[in-house]
């Protein structure tokens, strides 16, 4: 059995076996994080799958010159545009990382690909409902996570074009393996899969344990401070790497913050994580993801402050 097997017969069983297992265990602050746990899992899981599907459905599928066709010629305009095209490519960041380096391949301006890579996870449509589902009552953070994320995308793609370096950037050497569609799809699938719900369940584990461990006072006292609250949950979403079609759910869940700070979380998770900038330095080059991810979180932060301010 695969780790993918053993992920599923897990999650399997805790659903099945969820009511005997709470009463085996006697300890309330357990059946606590049980709860947590799952409920997480549980509302995360269909949207992960169907984004990564998705995901490698138009990676294989739809041929990357279309891209380069479809893209203004000048890069500042390109910018822009690239940003909204991700609001018609469902899938996660995983995914955006490899497609923004094949983009580049062929002829693309980085800038423009950058600014899809960090767009494309945050503003498609299953990301957006996602987020609709996790926060029914608040409307307006589907509208902000959208609008801020747009904005981020842009400005880091615009300061590429003005402070970046063609040199920062070095794809390494792909071989053709000559395997079909249908392999290289199910291939893409297995390996997202297997990334993503990884990081899902660890993120999912990691927000059942700061529900039930860390002290309810300690979460008001740095939820009451608003620029404590944004940096704390800002680290949280580096340090978490949850799916950008999950992470909604996680910060759902964490209801002792404001909806700023959850909105910086939503920000900042599918645009700079522990997983991002080790795929981001495997693919372009660790001197390019040692500029380019402190100065997306820096900008991020901030975008999502000002949008927060104003809509939320």
């Amino acid at each position: 059995m695969g780790s993918v097997e053993i992920l599923t017969a897990i999650l399997v069983l805790l659903v099945i076996f969820r009511e005997p297992v709470s009463n085996a265990i006697s300890s309330p602050r357990l059946q606590t994080w049980t709860t947590v746990f799952v409920s997480v899992m549980v509302q995360a899981v269909p949207f992960l799958v169907f984004g990564v599907v998705l995901s490698a459905v138009i990676a294989v599928f739809v041929p990357q010159s279309f891209w380069a066709r479809a893209l203004p010629k000048h890069p500042a305009l390109a910018v822009p545009v690239a940003s909204a095209a991700g609001v018609v490519l469902p899938g996660c960041e995983c995914g955006s990382v490899p497609i923004a380096g094949s983009l580049i391949r062929r002829g693309v301006t980085p800038a423009a690909a950058l600014a899809f890579l960090l767009a494309a996870p945050a503003v498609n449509p299953i990301v957006l409902t996602a987020t609709a589902v996790a926060f029914p009552d608040n409307p307006e953070m589907v509208v902000g996570r959208g609008v801020a994320s747009l904005i981020v995308a842009m400005i880091m793609g615009w300061l590429w074009l003005r402070l970046g370096k063609a040199e920062w950037i070095r794809l390494p050497h792909r071989h053709d393996d000559g395997t079909g569609k249908f392999v290289a799809f199910w291939s893409a699938v297995r390996h997202d899969v297997i990334h993503a719900g990884g990081f899902l369940v660890l993120g999912a584990m990691a927000a059942a344990t700061i529900n039930v461990v860390v002290p309810e006072r300690w979460l008001l006292t740095l939820a009451d401070n608003p620029v404590l609250s944004v940096l704390a949950l800002a680290l949280l979403a580096v340090l978490l790497s949850i799916c950008s079609e999950a992470d909604a759910f996680v910060a759902a869940s964490l209801s002792q913050f404001s909806l700023t700070s959850r909105l910086v979380f939503l920000v900042v998770g599918p645009m700079v994580d522990l997983k991002l900038i080790s795929m981001q330095a495997g693919v372009f080059g660790r001197r390019f993801a040692t500029r380019f991810s402190p100065a997306t979180f820096a900008v991020a932060v901030l975008g999502a402050v000002a949008v927060g301010a104003v809509v939320l």
